[in-house]
């Protein structure tokens, strides 16, 4: 006999009352409230991980002339733009709901699961470690996950439209003046449901009862539609303020002057190779990294995979994450070896203002 979980969709809202709901949720879980997936959606919005900066993730002036709203969530991870195209999805659970604690094995049932969903709409989605998944090498949807106390919090999102040059523009990447260039190569990384369904893309409702009979499905559970309780009311209105505050959106914030932009480009014997990466000079650690070029590799989403295991990495373990990226994976790249990219990524650090090659030892 399946188990009855609860099903909420709480619609459109701002990012301070979605970061909210997801703390009363949270807490709720912890207390002994049923095993929740809930459905939500954006007003434009720019979220940090709970750990980062606002002024190293976000361009603050543009969101403040473009009206997107700035929060801060209770997880961790990236920094992301979010609106009406995307839907987002969200398990509560207490932390005994999967038999492992490792949450590399639960992204990936988890994930595995979403993938059944979007696939019963056409999609032929697949997970990509370490928490993404993907159509054809293109990200449709990213995950993540946190434990807190008995409860476990893991969420996603899945793309239906996305505008790619209003995200470049609201998140501090390294590409400064956004050519076309630079949004093509965003665009051959990221796709959504409209790409690749067009005249049939379903609607939110659709997408939304797709992933809820997945998630029924391979969890082993039904699903009952219902609301907030009073209590998680009561903790909503509670935190709504305070997740619109300054004093929670900025708490973590560090001077914008300690992330620096790194740039080198080298012509190697396998082609041409650019880097262009953002480094966080004050912690030592690589932000974020782009790997462009006219080089060979197969397969293509290699490239994307290192961009991703080498992100938020302390600086001293770049080069043996990339050596090891290398040796654990069945890659073919035509004359360029993984030491070519290496020199590249070192000049790239010899680019940085003197101030920041200080900090960093170069």
């Amino acid at each position: 006999m399946s188990r009855a979980w609860r099903l909420i969709d709480t619609g459109v809202r701002s990012a301070a009352e979605n970061m909210a709901l997801d703390r009363a949720l949270l807490e709720s879980c912890q207390a002994g409230a049923p095993n929740t997936l809930r459905f939500l959606r954006f007003e434009p919005s720019a979220l940090i991980g709970f750990h980062q900066s606002v002024s190293q993730e976000l361009d603050l002036d543009y969101c403040r002339r473009e009206g997107i709203a700035i929060s801060r969530r209770i997880t961790g991870g990236g920094a992301l733009y979010c609106d009406q195209g995307q839907i987002g999805w969200e398990l509560f659970v207490d932390r005994r709901t999967f038999a492992t604690g490792d949450m590399l094995a639960i992204a990936r049932e988890v994930c595995g699961i979403a993938v059944e969903g979007l696939r019963s709409l056409g999609v032929e989605a697949a997970f990509r470690p370490r928490n993404d998944i993907e159509v054809a090498g293109r990200k449709i949807g990213g995950t993540g996950g946190a434990f807190d106390g008995n409860a476990l919090l893991y969420q996603g999102t899945v793309l239906i439209d996305f505008d790619i040059e209003r995200m470049l523009r609201v998140l501090r990447i390294p590409q400064e003046k956004l050519s076309d260039k630079a949004i093509a190569s965003a665009r051959e990384r990221i796709t959504t449901l409209r790409a690749w369904l067009s005249d049939d893309t379903p609607s939110v409702a659709t997408v939304q009862a797709a992933l809820a009979r997945a998630f029924a499905q391979g969890l082993g559970v039904t699903f009952e539609t219902g609301d907030l309780s009073g209590p998680e009311r009561g903790l909503y209105e509670r935190y709504k303020g305070e997740m619109a505050g300054d004093d929670w959106v900025f708490e973590t914030d560090r001077p914008r002057l300690e992330v620096a932009t790194a740039r080198a480009m080298r012509k190697t014997e396998g082609g041409l190779v650019r880097v262009m990466a953002t480094v966080d000079t004050a912690r030592a650690r690589l932000k974020q990294i782009f790997i462009t070029g006219d080089f060979f590799i197969n397969p293509r989403r290699a490239i994307v995979d290192l961009e991703a295991a080498l992100r938020d990495l302390a600086l001293e373990r770049i080069d043996e994450t990339v050596q090891a990226f290398f040796k654990d994976r069945k890659i073919e790249m035509l004359l360029l070896t993984p030491e070519d990219l290496l020199a590249v990524w070192h000049e790239a650090l010899k680019s940085l203002e003197p101030q920041g090659r200080e900090r960093i030892g170069v």
